[in-house]
């Protein structure tokens, strides 16, 4: 396993937002009335289904996410212990906010069937140098948030 690293920074998976009362309120009531809904259309299953997501969803928004330590080495990007190799990796590419007030993300697109796209916050590093990196080990293409991303960012995660 590659050990030297040529850059390593940590990050967050999300910021944390701690979220209020009322949004406790708000998913609770959404999850109590979908299932209702379900229910009434005959459809036990889904109704439980919305209950344990619900509840998932408020479990998950009230832990902090850990820190993880990001390493550049000559195979790949080391996410904790967890290697990603270049041959792997299909694509990336650098995602900067318009209005500079977030950090840049390293978006990139893998083989792997459990992570197949992984967002890498680049807070107090040079986003450039990384960029340049990547450009010679992996393709770079356009790449846009996922549905899934904006559904987390419109929850607040």
């Amino acid at each position: 396993m590659a050990t030297s690293a040529i850059m390593e920074w940590e990050g967050r998976e999300y910021d944390h937002s701690p979220k209020s009362a009322d949004w406790y309120w708000a998913l609770g009531i959404v999850a109590v009335a979908s299932a209702i809904a379900s229910l009434l259309f005959g459809n036990i299953l889904l109704g439980i289904l919305i209950i344990i997501a619900a509840v998932a969803i408020a479990l998950h928004a009230t832990k902090e996410p850990p820190v993880h330590i990001f390493r550049l080495v000559d195979t790949g990007l080391m996410v904790g212990e967890d290697l990603h190799p270049y041959e792997r990796m299909h694509s990336f590419t650098v995602l900067e906010d318009i209005e500079g007030e977030l950090p840049p993300l390293l978006s990139i697109k893998t083989e792997s069937w459990h992570s197949p796209h992984l967002v890498i916050p680049l807070a107090g590093v040079d986003a450039d140098l990384i960029y340049t990196y990547f450009l010679h080990h992996v393709d770079e293409a356009d790449h846009q948030h996922t549905v899934s991303d904006l559904v987390a960012a419109w929850l607040g995660f």
